[in-house]
């Protein structure tokens, strides 16, 4: 990992716990353990404000582009009530939005998805202007 563990901001890091914590619901055994593992990797998470968040991180809102071998992908990480996969946004919730959240452009990951272990390569992130809003989402 580019910065040793995932980086998060604040307030994002404060929703997320919130929606984790109503998330083990979940029937989908691929997506409880994607949830889990996300839960566990935020134990040693480095929590910035918003203004020290480096541009490279991907949190709520950021594009992602992902290769995987041949396989590749682009996709806006989104909060669940946004996601819509004909618009290519991903909910944080769903195996492959948890398993790059707080993790840094050039970072690789191995997660367990619905077809088995992959190495996701983060190719590129991506701001976009429009941040979450955290206080109206909390």
């Amino acid at each position: 990992m580019k910065y040793g563990n995932l980086i998060l901001e604040k307030k994002e890091y404060v929703f997320l716990k919130r929606l984790l914590n109503v998330s083990g619901y979940y029937k989908d055994e691929n997506t409880k353990t994607s949830l889990k593992k996300l839960s566990g990797e935020l134990t040693s998470a480095i929590i910035y404000d918003n203004e020290q968040m480096p541009a490279d991180v991907i949190r709520f809102n950021s594009m992602v582009s992902v290769t995987s071998g041949t396989w590749q992908s682009k996709f806006q990480l989104v909060v669940p009530t946004a996601r819509d996969i004909s618009a290519n946004k991903i909910s944080i919730l769903a195996p492959m939005g948890s398993a790059v959240m707080g993790y840094a452009e050039g970072d690789s990951v191995i997660w367990n998805f619905p077809n088995g272990k992959k190495e996701l390569i983060i190719v590129k992130v991506t701001q976009t202007e429009r941040l979450i809003d955290i206080d109206v989402v909390l």
